[in-house]
């Protein structure tokens, strides 16, 4: 399933995803990941959640995001739950481009049963209807 957590700036989206990282670390009986564009988080999650930076794989693009995650994916099956912040930051302002990404996401979900949890800085009524269908607003 993909989660999105939704707000503008200052709204306490970052703060929602290190809460549900470490829920998820708690109940998880495999691996949890948290994607991060730059070193942030490293102390508000638990040492038990692997930290990946898309900074350091230079990753940019909705494209190259979805590689990215489509790897990270494939190279441990054991994964439950991977997590992103900063979503627009690292893919782009793009919804057109972000309801895509998503979609693609939700059809990855599926075949690896994973669960992706996203923050999207942007207004809710600014993104695309479509998102709904296949993602699920926290």
């Amino acid at each position: 399933m993909v989660y999105l957590i939704i707000g503008n700036k200052g709204s306490g989206k970052t703060k929602k995803l290190i809460d549900r990282v470490n829920e998820a670390v708690e109940k998880s009986n495999g691996n949890v990941v948290c994607v991060e564009k730059e070193r942030l988080l490293t102390y508000a999650v638990n040492y038990r959640a692997r930290l990946v930076e898309t900074d350091h794989f230079n990753v940019s693009g909705y494209d190259m995001f979805y590689g990215f995650l489509s790897g990270i994916v494939a190279g441990d099956h054991d994964i439950t739950d991977i997590l992103i912040d900063a979503t627009l930051k690292i893919g782009g302002r793009d919804y057109g481009e972000l309801a895509a990404f998503l979609k693609k996401i939700s059809d990855l979900s599926k075949v690896s049963d994973q669960d992706f949890t996203f923050t999207v800085s942007a207004d809710e009524s600014e993104l695309p209807l479509e998102i709904f269908d296949y993602c699920e607003k926290i």
